[in-house]
């Protein structure tokens, strides 16, 4: 019988075989435990405490070490942060690096996964509608009520991430909340999280780096040319920090000088 291309690797290195069943154990101990937590304690700021260390604990244990660079540019108060998104491991690296005070804002489908869903609620996540125009516009609307409320919030705005290295299209929701909430946006390069778990691939240890980059202040509320300027500033940056191709070089987004509109760039294999 022929095995899986996936099973076969593994047949031949079972030290990995010891990791990746190492590493699914020790997600689900953690995650047990954190949905245990978060179904207990009562106020929102312990549960996001309790879960930033989790996170952490579940990244050591993985042989995922973690370091975060540039700390020094969140602002002191409410903002918004934008990273890049590469892997299903990068909400647990943006759980681990950032203070208790932030929330998640994720796609609706999230909401519906069991025991996933449950946790992220209990965390204060905001879910948004991607593919139905009117309710996501009533999730838009509840987005930048919190965001006027002074909560800081995390987006992920290329909304998914593909299986190449590379920046996709950034969505403006966040740059919109930013500029209507009148609070600095700040970017954020996340490395080692494709590696480490790739799309349809099994978990790997490595290195993890987060550097979080200088923050850019909001310009005018209510300004649609505001929030697609500040978007276009944040994503310049996060490519730069980052060195990999530019998966979009369309109208709206930040591209190399003499590159033809609505043109896509192919993404270099790893």
């Amino acid at each position: 019988m022929k095995l899986p291309k996936t099973l076969k690797t593994l047949a031949l290195a079972p030290a990995w075989f010891v990791y990746v069943l190492w590493t699914l154990l020790a997600f689900l101990a953690v995650g047990l435990g954190a949905l245990l937590l978060l179904l207990l304690l009562p106020r929102m700021r312990v549960r996001r405490t309790a879960a930033r260390a989790l996170a952490r604990a579940f990244l050591w244990l993985a042989g995922l070490p973690l370091t975060v660079r540039g700390a020094q540019h969140l602002p002191a108060g409410q903002c918004v942060v934008v990273c890049n998104h590469a892997s299903y491991l990068d909400g647990i690296v943006l759980t681990a690096a950032l203070p208790p005070r932030f929330g998640f804002v994720i796609k609706r489908e999230m909401a519906s996964v069991p025991l996933a869903g449950t946790a992220l609620k209990r965390l204060g996540s905001e879910f948004v509608e991607r593919f139905n125009r009117h309710r996501g516009a009533a999730d838009a609307r509840r987005v930048l009520r919190n965001a006027d409320q002074g909560h800081s919030l995390v987006f992920f705005p290329e909304g998914t991430f593909p299986r190449t290295p590379g920046l996709l299209k950034f969505h403006t929701g966040a740059f919109a909340t930013a500029v209507r909430a009148g609070c600095p946006l700040v970017p954020a390069a996340l490395s080692g999280t494709r590696r480490a778990l790739p799309p349809g691939g099994l978990p790997r240890p490595g290195a993890i780096q987060m550097q979080i980059l200088p923050a850019l202040p909001a310009a005018a509320a209510g300004s649609e040319q505001a929030a697609a300027q500040l978007r276009e500033r944040a994503r310049a940056a996060i490519l730069a920090a980052l060195g990999e191709p530019d998966l979009t070089y369309c109208d709206d987004t930040a591209r190399p000088p003499g590159t033809a509109p609505a043109r896509s760039a192919r993404a270099s294999r790893p």
